[in-house]
């Protein structure tokens, strides 16, 4: 299983989680969902008390990875299997984003 934390410009956002291949979860943490200053981090993932589940990591966290030639190069620089896209997100998308969401890995287990 692994585990990121989801960060909207810095603050604690929620959850994304591979339970095993072909099998994710988002979920918002509690005090971001109530607090109604706070947006959606993504049109397609309105705040919600209830997860989101999938068998695909979400179009959303997917747009944010590289592809192609950049794709690879990452993967050969940072050492990540292909598969392993929330360890890809987690390595690139932890500070330097375009948008305002970046994850960390909170666990690799």
């Amino acid at each position: 299983m692994k585990k990121a934390a989801v960060y909207f410009n810095g603050i604690p956002a929620g959850e994304l989680i591979e339970e095993h291949l072909n099998n994710y979860v988002f979920r918002y943490d509690d005090a971001y969902f109530h607090n109604p200053d706070l947006p959606a981090i993504s049109l397609t993932l309105p705040k919600t008390q209830q997860e989101y589940h999938s068998k695909y990591i979400f179009p959303f966290f997917s747009n944010m990875a590289a592809e192609g030639a950049n794709l690879a190069i990452q993967k050969r620089y940072l050492k990540i299997d292909e598969r392993d896209i929330i360890g890809l997100l987690c390595a690139t998308a932890k500070s330097d984003t375009i948008g305002a969401v970046t994850l960390k890995l909170i666990n690799n287990k």
